[in-house]
């Protein structure tokens, strides 16, 4: 069921005018920005209802063998790829810590990216991506999921938005004329 979310503010003249930035584009950035958190937190929480589960469960680590093994389930389901994994920043730590270890040797073209830049990358055939909207519970647990890029939706579509600036003013009392008679229907 697709419904409908909005934020909306109002911005003065006033503050418009007198502002040394572009208000409007600042203000349309960081609702832009909030929508975009809303849908990837209404997403994530749809990862509850898929019907194979992997990892060790509440109160364990992710791993990385956690990772070929969703893969693993999502090709014998015969899922089409791409494959996506959407995790909390500290959900996935330990997956990334464990490519970075020295047993595990950081030589690697992974091993390395992780290490420069947090970003984990591809593992299993799954692009891997941290979001801090995956929510947490208060044990300290979370929810990520890998899927198909077609176990999920959002609503497709294009938002049409229609604006108006303008302001009324009387110009000329005499270019108009005034007739006032009764309304009501005979």
């Amino acid at each position: 069921t697709a419904s409908e979310v909005g934020i909306m503010t109002t911005l003065t003249d006033l503050a418009r005018n007198s502002a040394s930035r572009n208000v409007a584009a600042d203000i349309g950035r960081l609702f832009g920005e909030a929508i975009a958190r809303k849908v990837d937190a209404d997403l994530s929480a749809l990862f509850t209802g898929f019907s194979t589960e992997r990892g060790g469960g509440a109160g364990n680590e992710l791993t990385v063998q956690d990772l070929f093994e969703a893969a693993a389930d999502l090709r014998t389901a015969n899922a089409p790829a791409p494959y996506y994994g959407v995790f909390h920043p500290k959900q996935i730590f330990n997956v990334k810590k464990s490519l970075t270890n020295t047993f595990v040797g950081r030589d690697t073209e992974l091993s390395n990216e992780a290490m420069r830049s947090g970003f984990v990358g591809n593992i299993a055939g799954i692009q891997i991506f941290e979001s801090s909207n995956v929510s947490v519970d208060g044990s300290d647990d979370s929810i990520g999921g890998v899927f198909s890029q077609d176990a999920l939706a959002s609503l497709r579509a294009d938002e049409l938005v229609a604006t108006a600036v303008f302001g009324v003013s009387e110009i000329h009392d005499s270019y108009g004329v005034k007739l006032t008679a009764d309304s009501l229907a005979n």
